[in-house]
């Protein structure tokens, strides 16, 4: 489901809409070419964000959600296009029918090599004449490698791909038009050790977050640990310091499909994708920037016996900002940083951090305890405020790594209705306690009130009536009705 299962209805359309009109987003058209991309995306099947079925989507729809979410940096965009050479083809030395040869032993004999297919396609020339003559073996490995029939590494057993996703695929170099329309961010275990506050060596994390368009690197920070709480802090830095991008690209590990990773970004209308599984490839614009960080930063280092997390933090900065991003790279030929300032910046402006703190965090509902108004979340229990004592089921965001409160929301605005502390036995067992605050117009509230002298119900009235107007007498025998029992007499 988009958005995760537990997801509240509200966000999982929100998450929806925007993959719907993402690509709108993070890709404007070229002029005219607006109507065309909606058509586009009403023509595609798309499932329900509830019940994941299928769904289509009007053109009108489209047209009304891009409108709505389209900010003063959101104008439509071209997608790039990749030709066909016109040069590819069969090689004209080879005829068809052995062509066709050659390719069913490559399907049969992959990881074999040219000689080798060259010896055994002759030895069966020779047993069907049909073939036609054999060309020479620098001729048939030309024609291999010009129809992509590429010598394979031998795998202990043939891979099967029972998901279409994950068939095995082109690979293209790709670089966004725009800055701030694409992100990469990764993990990398450096191999140089740092000594920890405990006194224990251990290898360090990097996370970089890179600008696809500009090579800039918008935040790079050491962690002793990859998880979730570390990739939020230092995504929410390199937001502050560069802006919000349009999309990020990770792969799929636990901290970027973690819930508070996923709702995070959603609720910043930031589009996220995963790279398919073994293919890292799609990010193999974060896989360069390691080796940068292995071969050139982390030797500078091989003088400090003593490293520790902070200055390796501080040293990594300074080489961030003095060379990295001031140094033409090789592939665009301009200077990271300078390109990140002419380019067109298609980001949109950062929150600030309390508002960052309160996005990044898992939204779901809870029960509330009728007895003294408690939700558990994650083990802890929060005291709710009495005000909100008639609620029986309660919307709460809060995060995993920070048990210190959790949000009380209102599951229609998402706004925070009021922050709620872990509950305290000893604080209340000072026996001090305040009135209850009405839940309701004190004009409406009967539920603690005294019922009203009002008489006999008016069904019972009739009922009576009409078992009176029968004629028959009571079916009871009257006893102890009027007047205490009399005391047996003696003899």
């Amino acid at each position: 489901m988009i958005g995760g299962e537990r997801a509240p209805v509200r966000a999982r359309w929100a998450a929806f809409r925007l993959e719907v009109i993402g690509s709108l987003l993070a890709n404007p058209p070229q002029p005219g070419e607006l109507q065309q991309r909606l058509r586009e995306l009403a023509d595609q099947p798309w499932r329900h964000p509830t019940t994941g079925a299928a769904l289509q989507i009007s053109f009108a729809t489209a047209e009304r959600w891009l409108y709505a979410a389209r900010g003063d940096h959101g104008d439509p965009y071209n997608k790039l296009a990749r030709k066909t050479r016109k040069d590819a083809g069969t090689h004209p030395t080879v005829s068809p029918e052995l062509g066709e040869a050659l390719s069913e032993q490559y399907r049969d004999h992959p990881s074999w090599n040219y000689k080798l297919h060259f010896d055994n396609i002759v030895a069966l020339a020779l047993e069907r004449p049909d073939l036609g003559k054999v060309p020479s073996c620098a001729t048939v490995s030309r024609w291999m490698k010009d129809h992509g029939l590429l010598k394979q590494k031998k795998r202990k057993r043939k891979k099967q791909y029972p998901n279409p996703a994950l068939q095995p695929r082109e690979k293209r170099s790709y670089e966004v038009r725009f800055v701030n329309q694409l992100w990469h961010l990764d993990f990398h275990e450096g191999s140089r050790s740092v000594m920890g506050s405990d006194g224990v060596w251990v290898h360090p994390w990097i996370l970089g977050i890179l600008d696809d368009h500009s090579r800039l690197a918008c935040h790079v920070q050491w962690y002793l640990i990859e998880n979730t709480e570390n990739l939020v802090h230092g995504f929410c830095q390199a937001a502050q310091k560069r802006g919000l991008c349009a999309a990020l690209l990770t792969d799929g590990g636990g901290a970027e499909k973690a819930a508070e990773t996923q709702q995070g970004l959603m609720r910043l209308s930031v589009i996220h994708d995963l790279t398919l599984p073994e293919t890292p490839e799609q990010n193999g614009k974060q896989e360069s920037f390691w080796n940068q960080i292995e071969q050139r930063l982390l030797p500078m280092l091989e003088g400090v016996p003593d490293l520790t997390l902070r200055f390796l933090n501080e040293a990594t900065q300074a080489w961030i900002e003095q060379e990295y991003n001031r140094k033409p790279h090789s592939e665009t030929g301009q200077v990271p940083i300078e390109r990140f300032l002419s380019g067109r910046n298609v980001g949109r402006e950062c929150p600030d951090s309390a508002h960052l703190r309160h996005v990044f965090r898992i939204q779901e509902t809870r029960a509330q305890r009728r007895s003294d108004g408690t939700v558990s979340v994650e083990g802890v229990r929060y005291e709710l405020l009495s005000r909100y004592r008639a609620l029986q089921r309660v919307t709460v965001r809060y995060a995993r790594w920070d048990r210190s409160s959790i949000d009380l929301m209102d599951p229609r605005t998402e706004q925070i209705m009021c922050t709620a502390l872990p509950l305290d036995r000893n604080r209340n067992a000072d026996r001090v306690r305040r009135e209850l605050e009405p839940v309701a117009d004190p004009a409406t509230v009967v539920a603690e009130q005294a019922p009203r002298r009002s008489g006999v119900a008016p069904l019972l009235r009739k009922l009576m009536s009409e078992y009176a107007a029968t004629g028959l007498p009571p079916a009871y025998l009257p006893k102890d009705e009027c007047s205490p029992p009399l005391e047996e007499t003696q003899p």
